[in-house]
């Protein structure tokens, strides 16, 4: 049976805090607000004086410009998502500045972030929830501050982690909630990306996977041919509607998009080397476009 409100309180119940959003994630955007334009866009319900969110947006902020969007932190426990985002815009956006406009969302759902969770203090997935009047407020902040601000991306780079929790804490989890069988399947050891079934662009997602293989290794299909139950498309990349279930990466109308999947979990993973792949990502996307543009 199905969860209702009694049992989404008692989850609530049992969540714990296990890290820091302001000491771990603020203090660095607020760090990179001399460099960008810093909005806060909201703050949400739960503890609202502990969880802002915010973007960072180009200063010089150029209409002639492609515009890029990247985001991070969608699901709190993906931790190499955010400070992949962190890092690329610390250390790498101004290397692409003279080609791009950015406008980055590097925590989206810092409550989740605290307590490692994939889901908002309703039991809410916010990868599912990107569309107008969301229930899920993460997904809405950010959706309805993109319209806000007019940002229309070229391009946008969703940063994400699939780890070996996913089959042990949160399938289960989402079982019980909606009171369903999930087939089981086995989790990709390496790094995939995820495209849009209905604009795949496949060369785009062959320029970040070869850019990633750089740092760490690219998944292999399962003995069906298939990553995380879906059949790849090519090496290390997989495609899901995104737009019909309103994933992040479906919620703007870029002609790029692609949602990146590090491992962390891999015996050949170390936190730094997901950080470094998830920038490798973003770069390898970049690099394609800005070759695009110049041809």
């Amino acid at each position: 049976m199905a969860w209702g409100q009694a049992e989404k309180d008692q989850w609530l119940k049992e969540q714990t805090i296990k890290r820091s959003y302001q000491n771990e994630v603020v203090s660095q955007i607020q760090e990179l607000g001399s460099r960008f334009e810093l909005i806060q866009y909201g703050v949400l319900s739960q503890n609202p004086e502990l969880y802002p969110v915010f973007l960072l947006k180009s200063k010089m902020f150029d209409p002639k410009k492609r515009t890029i969007l990247i985001t991070g932190g969608v699901h709190g426990y993906e931790t190499s998502g955010v400070h992949g985002a962190l890092g690329f815009m610390a250390k790498d956006a101004a290397d692409y500045a003279e080609d791009f406009n950015f406008v980055c969302a590097p925590c989206i759902s810092p409550w989740a972030y605290e307590t490692i969770n994939r889901w908002n203090a309703k039991a809410i997935d916010p990868n599912r929830s990107f569309r107008d009047e969301s229930p899920c407020e993460e997904s809405r902040y950010l959706y309805e501050v993109l319209q806000k601000q007019q940002v229309k991306p070229f391009a946008h780079i969703d940063l994400h982690e699939t780890t070996d929790t996913d089959n042990s804490v949160f399938r289960p989890a989402l079982e019980k909630r909606d009171g369903i069988t999930i087939p089981f399947s086995e989790i990709p050891d390496g790094f995939y990306v995820v495209g849009d079934t209905d604009n795949p662009q496949p060369d785009f997602q062959k320029a970040i996977v070869d850019a990633v293989r750089k740092v760490t290794h690219i998944a292999q299909a399962d003995s069906a041919g298939n990553l995380i139950g879906d059949p790849i498309t090519q090496e290390g990349v997989i495609n899901y509607p995104v737009k019909k279930i309103f994933l992040c990466a479906g919620m703007t109308a870029a002609p790029f998009t692609t949602t990146t999947e590090v491992y962390p979990d891999s015996p050949k993973a170390t936190p730094a080397i997901c950080i470094d792949a998830q920038i490798a990502a973003i770069k390898g996307g970049l690099d394609y476009l800005r070759a695009l543009k110049d041809k």
